[in-house]
């Protein structure tokens, strides 16, 4: 039997406890306009699930014990289903296909639907399960069907080169390569200990500014806020990345503790972020859920400068780097951190700057736009698995000069109101302002209020003065 990867195993684990959810859904809802050749999109669309073997690979359990079966091509059967609607009845097919629980022990973790609303019109929604695939993978996927559809429309099969390696394969060398952490001396052992060592005392939970009080169980429901960083903020933040030797992100992440401290969150603030994971060329081209996780700690202790801040912050990033391999979901087991079905463990916040470039659906033909794409270019509606997340991409122009940063911060419904998602995400463009500007600042004087905000904390929550007639004291108080 071939067992789950790490990252698989935490999936399967939370689709055993919380049973089948949307929350790991990898949702692209297209509209095409043109001739679509159906049948040779639905081909396409079996091509590649016969190339990427994790497509067609469902993890039944046997003694309790979860394991990958790779079906057989015969075994998957059609993968496209087609539908014929009005547009006023798109919204509600695209969110049942997008909202489907998969069941992981049965049902291949790939579903299509195409929705035919009037000649040479229709809306494709390709859902793919976290558990197969990540947001990288969304490149190799939409690259392969655009090929495959290519070809299918000449009458012939796509003639691409096997890929050399599978997803299953990856998953029995990552164990071999990490090896066990009562082996001393292996990969494994060795991270494990770092992790051990920076995480020793960190918050289990962050004191956030939210308006209502955690639940017991996460609905996961959220709200979704648009993050713009203008373009010349985001040319004097590059600015000072490249004179300091360090990565926007780095930058970014800085900023973000900056902020959560000056919210409340107190001088030692961790955040989760994703690394890609594909550490071997072989895997560049694979779809499958190779994204990890890496909990990076920021002790804002002693009022420093925001130039400090990052000096630490480089340091703690690159040292992370390091010690990337050890599964997010091992660490957990292995420290045990006081579970709850109501936050996530060892952080709470999750923050993304994206340098990928947008997964593009090329069909032969068609002009296809998106609507709702993976990496959450347009988020309304997305789950929270976070208390708050925080994503960012790059926008340049045809020289490469920084024109904005685009992105969205996606709260807690259980917790925060929508304006308050609002607020905290112009707060932030208001922090990454302050520090582009003045590097040297004291992270304990960036003002995170705006001049109406503080205005109305100084001036009118202090208005204690009230008019009061010709009478005495006694009488007063009486």
């Amino acid at each position: 039997m071939i067992p789950l990867s790490f990252a698989q195993r935490r999936l399967w684990f939370l689709a055993q406890l919380e049973g089948p959810s949307p929350i790991y859904n990898l949702p692209v809802v297209l509209r095409l306009d043109g001739a679509l050749d159906i049948d040779a999109l639905r081909m396409a669309l079996g091509d590649v699930v016969v190339r990427h073997e994790v497509l067609r690979t469902v993890l039944p359990a046997r003694d309790g014990q979860p394991f990958q079966q790779v079906l057989a091509p015969e075994e998957v059967g059609e993968v496209l289903r087609v539908a014929h609607a009005v547009e006023e009845q798109v919204a509600g097919l695209v969110a049942a296909e997008v909202g489907h629980g998969f069941d992981l022990a049965g049902e291949i973790p790939l579903r299509a639907l195409l929705v035919e609303t009037g000649p040479d019109v229709h809306v494709l929604v390709v859902v793919v399960h976290h558990v197969a695939g990540d947001g990288w993978s969304m490149g190799p996927l939409a690259r392969d069907i655009s090929r495959a559809y290519a070809a299918r429309r000449e009458g012939h099969a796509p003639g691409w080169e096997p890929l050399p390696v599978q997803y299953a394969d990856y998953t029995l060398w990552q164990r071999e390569l990490l090896g066990s952490e009562e082996q001393p001396g292996s990969v494994l052992a060795q991270q494990v200990a770092y992790w051990r060592d920076k995480l020793v005392g960190a918050p289990q939970e962050l004191v956030l500014p939210v308006d209502h009080l955690r639940p017991t169980t996460a609905s996961h429901r959220g709200h979704t806020v648009a993050l713009d960083v203008p373009a010349d903020v985001h040319a004097q933040l590059a600015a000072l990345a490249r004179e300091r030797g360090v990565t926007l992100f780095m930058v970014v992440q800085a900023a973000l503790a900056v902020l959560l401290s000056r919210l409340g969150a107190g001088e030692d603030i961790p955040i989760g972020t994703a690394v890609a994971g594909r550490t071997d060329p072989a895997l560049h081209d694979l779809v499958g859920f190779f994204v990890n996780t890496l909990v990076l700690r920021a002790d804002l202790s002693g009022d420093p400068t925001f130039l400090d801040l990052l000096g630490q912050v480089r340091e703690t990033s690159l040292t992370a780097l390091e010690h990337q391999d050890v599964p997010f979901e091992r660490l957990v087991e292995l420290l045990a951190p006081d579970r709850s079905l109501s936050r996530h463990p060892l952080f709470q916040v999750m923050l993304s700057v994206q340098h990928l470039g947008q997964a593009s659906l090329k069909l032969a033909g068609l002009r296809a736009e998106g609507m709702l794409t993976a990496d959450g270019t347009m988020t309304a509606g997305l789950p929270s698995r976070f208390d708050l997340e925080v994503t960012l991409s790059e926008v340049t122009d045809d020289a490469g000069r920084p024109v904005g940063l685009r992105g969205s911060v996606i709260g807690s419904a259980d917790l925060f109101e929508a304006g308050t998602v609002g607020s905290i995400a112009e707060r932030l463009v208001r922090v990454l302002s302050a520090v582009a500007v003045d590097p040297l600042v004291r992270v304990g004087r960036v003002e995170v209020l705006s001049e109406v905000e503080r205005d109305r904390v100084v001036v009118g929550w202090n208005d204690t003065g009230v008019v009061v007639g010709d009478v005495s004291w006694p009488v007063l108080f009486a």
